[in-house]
C-alpha cells in the first residue's frame, strides 16, 4: 500500500507540474522537432503551391490578353465603321448640295435664255429696256419662289443688321440715321440674311439725339 500510494502522489505531481505537459518532464523541448524527411516533403508541397499559384496566374494573364485582343478587334471594326459612315455622309452632304444647286440652276436657265436673246435684239433702247425690265421680273418671281425678298432701303431707319454703311449724305428734310440712298440690294432668304444692303445713311444737323 505504501508503494502505491507513492506512486499515485508521485503521478499526481507530474500531472499537476506546470512545466510539464501530458505527463512528460518539463525538460522535454515543448515543439517536436521536424525529421528531415518530413521537411522535405514540407517543401515540396510549397514548391507544388508556388507552382499552382504561377499557373492561375498564367492562366488570368491569357484570360485577360484574349479580352484585350476582342475589344482591340472591336475598336478596330467601330474605327473603320465610324470612317465608313463619316465617308457616307459626306458624299450624301455633296450629293444634297449639287441636287439643290442643281435645282436652283434650273430655274434660272429661262433668264439666262432671256438674256441671250436681248444681246441678240436688233430693236430700239426703249424695246431693250423693257425686256431687260421683264427679265428682272422673271427673276424676282423665282427668288420669291425660292423664298428669297429683297430688304427694304430707302426711308428705312439704319440698321446695322440689315445695312452697310458706305458713307453719309447731310440732309435736313429726312430723320437722322435713315437710309438716303441704296447702292446696291441685300436680300435674305425667310429670316437668313444673305448679304446686307449697302447704303448712304442721312446725316441730320437739324436734329439733336435726345
Amino acid at each position: 500500500m505504501p508503494n502505491q500510494e507513492a506512486e499515485v502522489k508521485e503521478m499526481q505531481s507530474k500531472y499537476e507540474d506546470p512545466q510539464s505537459e501530458n505527463g512528460f518532464d518539463s525538460a522535454a523541448p515543448e515543439a517536436e522537432t521536424v525529421p528531415v524527411g518530413a521537411a522535405s516533403k514540407s517543401d515540396s508541397n510549397s514548391g507544388s503551391g508556388e507552382a499552382a499559384e504561377e499557373t492561375v496566374s498564367r492562366t488570368e494573364y491569357e484570360q485577360l490578353k484574349g479580352e484585350r485582343d476582342q475589344l482591340v478587334d472591336r475598336l478596330a471594326r467601330l474605327q473603320a465603321e465610324f470612317e465608313n459612315a463619316r465617308k457616307r455622309s459626306e458624299r450624301e452632304r455633296v450629293e444634297f448640295r449639287d441636287y439643290a444647286a442643281a435645282n436652283v440652276v434650273e430655274q434660272f436657265l429661262p433668264v439666262l435664255d432671256n438674256f441671250e436673246l436681248a444681246l441678240k435684239a436688233t430693236g430700239t433702247t426703249e424695246q431693250l429696256r423693257a425686256g431687260v425690265e421683264l427679265i428682272v421680273k422673271q427673276m424676282e418671281e423665282i427668288l420669291r419662289q425660292l423664298n428669297v425678298s429683297s430688304i427694304p432701303a430707302v426711308g428705312e431707319q439704319f440698321n446695322p443688321h440689315h445695312h452697310e454703311a458706305i458713307g453719309s449724305i447731310e440732309r435736313d428734310d429726312l430723320p437722322d440715321h435713315s437710309v438716303a440712298e441704296e447702292i446696291r440690294r441685300g436680300y435674305k432668304i425667310r429670316e437668313k440674311l444673305l448679304r446686307p444692303a449697302m447704303v448712304r445713311v442721312v446725316s441730320n444737323p437739324k436734329q439733336t439725339v435726345v
